[in-house]
């Protein structure tokens, strides 16, 4: 896979930030969850993007606001229900796999 390495970085990052891993790749009618995550109770589901460079813009534009409602509606697919909290976030990864940046984007 491309991009597995950035999904690799992506999750020591949050697991160091004490993140706990409930699933990675979790597909559903909607589309595909990248990492699903707990922190303090807490789910979180995460949008890795990278790039190796900004020729093509930053991750962050590469998530288009159809991607944002595809992810919530996976979420809540597999929460199995509305009424609870629920975190989005954008793993952002520059670079290449020896000689990368991160950086957190609050989603939604």
């Amino acid at each position: 896979m491309k991009g597995r390495w950035a999904e690799d970085a992506a999750l020591a990052y949050l697991e160091a930030r004490g993140y706990r891993l409930v699933a990675r790749n979790r597909r559903t009618p909607y589309g595909e969850i990248d990492l699903w995550l707990e922190k303090d109770g807490l789910p979180v589901f995460v949008e890795v993007k990278q790039r190796a460079s900004g020729r093509y813009g930053t991750p962050l534009e590469s998530i288009r606001p159809w991607k944002l409602e595809r992810m919530k509606k996976s979420a809540l697919y597999l929460l199995g229900r509305e009424d609870v909290s629920v975190r989005f976030l954008a793993v952002l990864v520059s670079g290449s796999p020896s000689r990368h940046a991160i950086t957190i984007q609050e989603l939604l």
